[in-house]
C-alpha cells in the first residue's frame, strides 16, 4: 500500500546508515532500490528480513528453496542463525548439499559486489559467516527425530541448538511472509510446513535452554 512505502524507504535509508554510504552502491547493483533511491520489489522483501537481509533475498529470488522438501528448506536456512564452527560433518541429502552450494554461490557474488563498493570485508570472509553445521540435525528434528537423537548427530551444545531452532522459526515466519509480498504461494506453504516441524517437543516448551 502506499502508506507502507515511506516505511520501507525509512526502513532502507536506517540500513545505509548504519552500514555505511557504500552499501548504496550494492543496493543498485542489486536493484532493491533503483537510481532516484525508489525502493524496488526486492527491497520491500528485503525489509521483512531482520538479519542476513541481502543473501536472504537473493535466494528467494533466484528461488534457491524451490527444489527443497520443507524440511530440506529448514535444515539449508539453519546457516542463517548458526554461527559456530564443528568437527561433525553433517550427512545430507544430495538436495540439501546442491542447496548449500547454491547459497555458497550467491554468498560470494555479494561478497564480491560489496568488495568492488568499497565495504571493508573480503568476499571470503562474507562467505564465511554462513555455517553448515547443523544441516543434519534440524533436517532430522524437522523429519521427527527426538531430541536425544539429534544431539547425537552433532558436538555443539545441546543449549545451542535449541536456540539455533527458535532463531530458525523466526526466520521462516520472515520468509513466509516475504512470499507473500512476491505472490508465491507455494513458498509461503512451504514454509509454513518447515516452521510447524521444527515447533515440538523440549525446543518450544522448555526454559533450561533460553536464558
Amino acid at each position: 500500500t502506499n502508506c507502507q512505502q515511506p516505511i520501507e524507504s525509512l526502513t532502507l535509508l536506517i540500513l545505509i546508515k548504519h552500514r555505511g554510504f557504500c552499501l548504496l552502491q550494492v543496493l543498485q547493483s542489486l536493484q532493491y532500490i533503483d537510481s532516484s533511491g525508489a525502493v524496488q520489489l526486492k527491497g520491500r522483501v528485503a525489509c521483512q528480513i531482520s538479519s542476513h537481509e541481502l543473501l536472504l533475498t537473493e535466494l528467494l529470488f533466484e528461488n534457491v528453496l524451490s527444489p527443497l522438501a520443507p524440511e530440506e528448506s529448514a535444515a539449508l536456512l539453519s546457516c542463517l542463525v548458526f554461527t559456530q564452527n564443528t568437527q561433525v560433518e553433517p550427512h545430507i541429502t544430495n538436495t540439501l548439499q546442491e542447496g548449500i552450494d547454491k547459497v555458497l554461490s550467491v554468498a560470494k557474488r555479494i561478497g564480491e559486489l560489496q568488495r568492488e563498493c568499497e565495504i571493508p570485508q573480503t568476499a571470503e570472509e562474507f562467505v564465511g559467516q554462513f555455517k553448515f553445521g547443523l544441516t543434519e540435525v534440524v533436517y532430522c528434528w524437522a523429519r521427527g527425530m527426538p531430541f536425544a537423537e539429534i544431539a547425537q548427530l552433532t558436538d555443539v551444545q545441546e543449549g545451542t541448538v535449541v536456540r539455533c531452532i527458535q532463531r530458525l522459526d523466526e526466520v521462516l515466519k520472515e520468509v513466509r511472509q516475504a512470499a507473500r509480498i512476491v505472490g508465491d504461494s507455494v513458498l509461503g506453504s512451504k514454509m509454513e510446513k518447515a516452521s510447524l516441524s521444527i515447533r515440538r517437543d523440549i525446543v518450544f516448551t522448555a526454559s533450561l535452554y533460553t536464558h
